[in-house]
Parts: structure tokens; C-alpha cells; sequence
């Protein structure tokens, strides 16, 4: 078992950051990859971002590149998205997942985080 904290989300106004902490404890070396999706209100949870324990390779949706920024520190077990020129459509519930394959398809991650709420205002 993997257990995922998030932290870090909050109210901001449109054009301003966030940075989203993940806390990973367990048996996290079952888990080589850590992602974050979203889910907006009465929409479908999508992918966010993803990124490898080791080698640090990542991968991005297409509505987040070049704003979103996804790291890992190793040594506490931690991965952030740090979130620039937030939009009120980044308003979502994000939430960190572990899973086994460098993917943007949520059925390859097995451990889910209870979420936070980032709200972008315009």
C-alpha cells in the first residue's frame, strides 16, 4: 500500500502560482511514477502531469505546458506541481496518484490522494 498526502492548494487570482506538495509513504518502491489529475466540477478527472522517481522524466497535458511545472525530491519522498499563470480554468480538485507506468491514462496508477481544491479567480 501507498499512501498519498496532498497539500498546498487554495484560493488565488487568475495570473498568479501555486505550488502543490505530495507526500508518498508505504511501499512507495512499488510506485515508480507520480501523477496529478484534476477533476473540475461536472467534468471528468483528467491528467495533469506525471513524473518518474528516478530519472525525473515527465510529461505534460497540452492545456498545462509551459505553466506547470512537475518535480520530486527523492530524499523526503515529496513530488510538487508548481503552478504559474494560473486560469479560472485550472479550478479544480487536484489530486496525486502512484502508478506504474509513465502515462496520462488513470488506470495504470493504483493509489489515489484525497485531493485538494485549487480555486483560480477571475
Amino acid at each position: 500500500q501507498v499512501q498519498l498526502l496532498e497539500s498546498g492548494g487554495g484560493l488565488v487570482q487568475a495570473g498568479g502560482s501555486l505550488r502543490l506538495s505530495c507526500a508518498a509513504s508505504g511501499r512507495t518502491f512499488s510506485s515508480p511514477v507520480m501523477g496529478w489529475f484534476r477533476q473540475a466540477p461536472g467534468k471528468e478527472r483528467e491528467f495533469v502531469a506525471a513524473i518518474t522517481w528516478s530519472a525525473g522524466a515527465t510529461d505534460y497535458a497540452d492545456s498545462v505546458k509551459g505553466r506547470f511545472s512537475m518535480s520530486r525530491d527523492n530524499a523526503k519522498n515529496t513530488v510538487y506541481l508548481q503552478m504559474n499563470s494560473l486560469k479560472p480554468e485550472d479550478t479544480a480538485v487536484y489530486y496525486c496518484a502512484a502508478g506504474r507506468v509513465l502515462t496520462s491514462s488513470q488506470r495504470t496508477y493504483d493509489y489515489w490522494g484525497q485531493g485538494t481544491q485549487v480555486t483560480v479567480s477571475s
